[in-house]
């Protein structure tokens, strides 16, 4: 399984419409082939922080996820939101198989 953890900082007015915009994004990324999960997670000491949980089957279906147009979208929508850049760091999914 390929997982990326994407990490945002968003500007803390921007919190309700970054939520609202990926909230589109997640609805649509769940029902992609190879998608296994796509958890969006909000640290409780910090409002403006978020996890994104991207788990997909392979590596080519994390690719074609980027190149969906709610991605494309999404990434729009919220590039002016940023705090700081996004990080993402990829990881391998061992459990569950």
């Amino acid at each position: 399984m390929h997982v990326t953890l994407v990490h945002v900082r968003v500007r803390f007015e921007a919190v309700d419409a970054f939520i609202a915009a990926t909230l589109a994004n997640h609805e649509s990324s769940v029902t992609e082939p190879g998608n296994r999960r796509f958890d969006v997670l909000q640290a409780p000491d910090d409002p403006a922080r978020f996890i994104l949980y991207e788990a997909y089957a392979s590596a080519a279906d994390a690719t074609a996820h980027k190149e969906t147009v709610h991605y494309l979208a999404w990434r729009e929508a919220v590039a002016g939101m940023m705090a700081e850049p996004r990080r993402c760091e990829p990881m391998n999914g061992i459990f569950p198989a």
